[in-house]
């Protein structure tokens, strides 16, 4: 009974699952995931009787891909990296 009643006191405040800056990151590799497959787009012709050789191009099969896995990379970088505001809580204890 007297820890329901603690519990009605104080309510916990409400925190997200990441700080402001991990959020940001995660925004810069989506948009690194997205431009590696604007990257891979393309290549093709107009008539579909001809091969364009243009398809396997260094953009198309080699950057674009890289630049895909450095994105997701980062994504898992954005999520396990501790914010600085968390870093300077735990040097003060």
């Amino acid at each position: 009974m007297a820890q329901k009643q603690s519990d009605k006191n104080n309510p916990k405040k409400f925190e997200m699952a990441l700080h402001k800056e991990n959020y940001w990151l995660l925004a810069i590799s989506f948009a690194l995931v997205v431009l590696g497959f604007i990257l891979m787009v393309g290549g093709g012709s107009e008539d579909p009787a001809v091969f364009n050789e243009e398809i396997y191009g260094f953009q198309r099969i080699t950057l674009a891909p890289m630049v895909v896995l450095f994105g997701f990379l980062f994504a898992i970088y954005a999520i396990l990296k501790r914010p600085a505001v968390d870093k300077k809580d735990d040097s003060s204890k």
